[in-house]
């Protein structure tokens, strides 16, 4: 039997397990249900009918599957008469649960046909494809970045050291940085060796013989290595940041693990399942290194307390919630009209030169449910419906899934270049997507743009720089 076979065979056994022991409200069931039938059906063209190779609806399906139905529907299934707030502490009410429902079935069917359209526009039209060809100054080009990645870890090292040696949570109030510095130096500065090895891995694979120049990059690749895993592991980052580092790694050195939609549908699904829960026991336990090394049995003792499926009752999972609280919001304070957008479009303007500028809308919804709801955390998550929803109402959704379908399919053309750099960043984009798909926009937009920056505008930039300067010297 076909590995797609099999894949949609277990997908349709654990939906009805869901929904036949999903027992609420028919009106309430029925808008999971018919949400889960248009979700389901853009999931088996994915996997039975679209040639072309888009890890990004596979990302699109996981999220939405595991956030808009698996996550809401188990919070609601241990809902009782005295408990039925969701992890935000937003009330659960049958209409608001139907109202939310609707709305993501719009982005879904907005999304979905804007995908399949666009793809069809773009096969149509004649798509300029260039060449990439390795530049000359790459050895040069990636001793430069070596200088950059080690001033880096030596002005950083107090920063770096405090998060190694002390629980994320503690770290975050002993060690204060502002926003903007935070952004530069971990999604751009902290990114650098990712570029550099995505370069150095690809000179060596072009190179057919051995010589001491490819020893020298060899080894080069290796110290750009050892500096991304120090920069970014469970102890230093979320999960929501190494998670797409280390499996656009796994697919820049083994493609083949990756290259079919079943196949990063199988793996995206299980790591965000399985293997992201897992991860988040270490990057939210609450205890240091040393700690950790002299009672490894912390670790345990957490994985006990914290189980998988008590994961889907956690702030981890409140996409669903969020939306619901976002829509609430907008009932008592009116639509944004765009103004809540300018805070991700404009993340690059410092507060201090503009005072009025927005708060991310994850900050904005969490304070409003402390205010409204007596909830405990600030800045939660907004997923990109809810931002198109409190922006311009149901046209705010209607133009944000046209655009993400836009800049999708934008992306599997850079996923089918020849510039290592595009393919790369492609796929970091698809496995970002479920990030960005949870929100909010400020944050996953922000991150991703300084990402592209240190992966693949500084590597670009010191390459053009080069030729210039070495052009202008044989003058």
């Amino acid at each position: 039997m076909k590995l797609s076979n099999i894949v949609i065979i277990l997908y349709l056994f654990v939906s009805a397990l869901l929904f036949v022991s999903f027992f609420v409200n028919l009106f309430v069931w029925a808008s999971f249900f018919i949400n889960w039938v248009f979700l389901t059906a853009i999931f088996l063209y994915h996997l039975k009918i679209e040639k072309d190779y888009s890890p990004f609806l596979s990302a699109y399906i996981t999220f939405n599957f595991l956030f808009f139905l698996l996550a809401p529907m188990v919070q609601i299934k241990a809902f009782t008469a005295t408990e039925n707030t969701f992890p935000n502490y937003f009330p659960y009410t049958e209409s608001g649960v139907f109202y939310t429902n609707l709305v993501i079935l719009v982005s879904h069917v907005v999304f979905f046909l804007s995908y399949v359209y666009i793809k069809k526009r773009q096969r149509k039209a004649k798509v300029k494809t260039s060449i990439y060809k390795m530049s000359r100054y790459v050895p040069l080009n990636l001793l430069i970045m070596l200088v950059i990645g080690v001033i880096t870890l030596i002005m950083s090292y107090d920063y770096l050291f405090t998060l190694l040696t002390e629980s994320q949570w503690k770290s975050a109030k002993i060690y204060e940085m502002s926003v903007s510095g935070q952004l530069i130096l971990k999604k751009v500065l902290y990114m650098i060796p990712f570029g550099a090895i995505v370069l150095a891995y690809t000179y060596l694979k072009k190179r057919d013989k051995i010589t001491s120049n490819t020893i020298i990059i060899f080894v080069i690749f290796l110290s750009f290595l050892f500096l991304l895993i120090f920069f970014k592991n469970p102890l230093t980052e979320k999960r929501n940041a190494i998670g797409p580092i280390y499996i656009t790694l796994i697919f820049l050195f083994m493609p083949k693990l990756l290259n079919t939609n079943i196949k990063s549908f199988v793996f995206l699904f299980f790591s965000l399942v399985i293997l992201f829960p897992l991860i988040s026991g270490l990057t939210h336990l609450d205890a240091s290194v040393d700690e950790i090394f002299a009672n490894p049995g912390l670790i345990v003792e957490r994985y006990n307390r914290e189980s998988i499926t008590k994961t889907f009752n956690s702030l981890h999972y409140d996409a669903f919630a969020n939306v619901m609280a976002t829509v609430d919001y907008t009932v008592k304070h009116g639509f944004s009209f765009g103004y809540q957008l300018l805070s991700g479009l404009l993340f690059f303007v410092p507060r201090s030169l503009w005072a009025s500028k927005p708060y991310s809308t994850g900050e904005l919804i969490g304070d409003y449910v402390i205010e409204d709801y007596g909830f405990e955390y600030s800045n939660l998550s907004n997923p990109v419906v809810a931002e198109g929803y409190i922006n311009f109402g149901f046209f705010g959704v209607i133009l944000l899934s046209f655009f993400l379908a836009f800049f999708i399919v934008k992306f599997m053309y850079w996923l089918k270049s020849d510039d290592p750099f595009k393919r790369i960043m492609a796929f970091y984009f698809a496995v970002h997507l479920i990030f960005l798909l949870r929100g909010d926009f400020t944050n996953g937009f922000s991150y991703f743009i300084g990402t592209l920056i240190g992966i693949m505008v500084i590597p670009k930039a010191i390459d053009y720089a080069l030729r210039i300067s070495f052009k202008k010297s044989n003058k």
